[in-house]
């Protein structure tokens, strides 16, 4: 099992089809295929152990993937927003490395031990030379590594997660369908390429034989604009990206880009009124939630296109309440809730998350497999499953807020507070508290043009929830803090909060 089986099959029966295109830049999947041949042979002459990826997203991303898998050594995809000692400090932990990077960074990062730096530009022109394929000597060990992900590290030093080839084949031969897109099909991909859903993404387009169209850095109306000039028919977007598309067609008036067939969306935390009013403005779009982890390669959990339509016209609450789920486990996925000691508990009782099937790897370079008796991965996700196998994701389980004894859901009250007219975004954190341990706050973004005041949300919230649930502390901000992948930083809202009650929370 190796990557490269993928694309060898989608260049000999499709060679012809467009694989990737960026702005003005467009390659076969054939080209492909021959460029990463090309590629990995320059790799294997510079004694690399590691191909890393210092750069936006462009046709040198699903080239160094394949290459780094003909080559046998790991792609190493890195945050280019990360600062300079960080990305030192990744940097040594992969030399001796082959970097490819922008003209900039290359010119400072040149010269330095355990490097070999190419530009983009001279990578593709490697790529693109006019000679035949190289011989297919890659190896088909299912064990090697494919790819090294670096998690953000918002609470120490980044963990490198290990996705073997077999891991990542074994999720794209699972969920997708070989030569299942038309070849008027392009998905649109604007998540960064050290995301796991940037390699999954490629990966499935090329099995697809769709083609993929890349937009470097998301802007919500460029989103739009090159989706409708590229007749893009598929697309991937983090919550917080669907969000800002979403104000923008209201802000606009404007109207959906009308090739538009399927949106999945995914990476964090979906807030129910985003995806009611996504689904108004592209009622025509099939919308999949996809539920996974960079540990699990991807997407372990979906809510399809036929349950969203259910849970959005249902008037029973249990289904309706179905369009807030992450779906249900992909075929060959199992889940199941724990408890604190790791007992399975039953449908409806919330815990932790655990997972097996063949594309976990639950794996960290330098700390070995993280895997429990049995193959279970503990995904440190809190959340439940409800009687008809419908995963409800309730946030990391660092991020409940014990009160007197009580664990309450950031998330369900999170989502009564987007429920009103004048919220457009809000966190719920816990803060500490002499009395109660913990007390509930609140940080929350007004919808432009939009007033309320904080005893209005307070009573908005105690009418709907309990009254343990009302935030003790709501102040309003301007923004949120999100990193790059969307994903809330919960950690920087906790600690600003925390700094307005005092210690012990007097």
């Amino acid at each position: 099992m190796n990557l490269l089986m993928l694309l060898e099959m989608a260049a000999s029966t499709m060679g012809e089809r467009v694989a990737v295109q960026c702005e003005d830049q467009r390659w076969s999947l054939a080209e492909l295929f021959a460029g990463a041949g090309h590629t990995a042979q320059r790799i294997r002459s510079s004694g690399a152990r590691h191909l890393a990826l210092l750069d936006v997203s462009s046709p040198a991303v699903p080239l160094a993937l394949f290459a780094s898998s003909w080559a046998g050594i790991p792609f190493v995809p890195l945050n280019y927003r990360l600062t300079g000692r960080e990305l030192d400090a990744l940097l040594e932990r992969v030399s001796p490395a082959l970097l490819i990077t922008d003209a900039e960074r290359a010119a400072t990062l040149r010269g330095r031990e355990g490097l070999s730096v190419r530009t983009r530009e001279e990578w593709l022109e490697v790529a693109r030379q006019q000679a035949p394929a190289p011989a297919q000597d890659w190896s088909m060990d299912p064990e090697e590594i494919a790819t090294l992900l670096f998690t953000s590290g918002t609470s120490g030093a980044p963990k490198a997660a290990v996705l073997r080839q077999r891991h990542l084949v074994s999720y794209i031969l699972g969920s997708v369908e070989f030569m299942g897109a038309g070849p008027e099909e392009a998905v649109l991909v604007s998540v960064p390429p050290y995301h796991v859903a940037g390699i999954a993404a490629i990966l499935s387009a090329v099995y697809a034989g769709r083609r993929v169209v890349q937009l470097p850095a998301f802007d919500a109306r460029a989103w739009l604009e090159l989706a409708g000039r590229e007749a893009v028919t598929n697309a991937f977007l983090v919550p917080t990206m669907l969000a800002r598309i979403v104000d923008a067609l209201e802000q606009d008036s404007g109207a959906a880009p009308g090739s538009l067939r399927a949106l999945a969306y995914g990476g964090g935390k979906m807030p129910l009124p985003v995806i009611q009013r996504a689904m108004q403005l592209f009622p025509k779009v099939a919308f999949t939630n996809a539920y996974g982890l960079t540990e699990t390669s991807s997407t372990i959990a979906v809510l399809g296109p036929e349950e969203h339509r259910a849970a959005a016209e249902s008037r029973d609450p249990a289904v309706q309440r179905r369009l807030a789920s992450a779906g249900r486990p992909l075929p060959g996925v199992e889940v199941e809730i724990r408890d604190p000691e790791g007992r399975a508990l039953p449908a409806g009782e919330r815990g932790e998350i655990h997972v097996r099937g063949e594309q976990v790897s639950g794996e960290y370079l330098g700390r070995g497999s993280q895997l429990l008796e049995g193959g279970w991965f503990p995904t440190h996700d809190g959340g439940l499953l409800d009687a008809e196998g419908y995963l409800f994701v309730e946030g990391r389980i660092d991020d409940v807020i014990v009160r007197g004894g009580e664990n309450l859901s950031p998330g369900e009250i999170e989502d009564v507070l987007l429920d009103h007219p004048a919220v457009a975004d809000c966190a719920v954190v816990g803060v500490p508290d002499e009395q109660w341990g913990e007390a509930v706050a609140a940080a929350v973004v007004r919808r432009q043009g939009q007033q309320t005041s904080a005893g209005e949300l307070q009573a908005w919230v105690k009418e709907r929830l309990r009254s343990s649930r009302v935030p003790q502390l709501l102040r309003f901000r301007s923004e949120l803090p999100y990193n790059e992948t969307g994903k809330l930083l919960r950690r920087r809202v906790r600690e600003e909060l925390a700094r307005e009650v005092g210690p012990a929370g007097r």
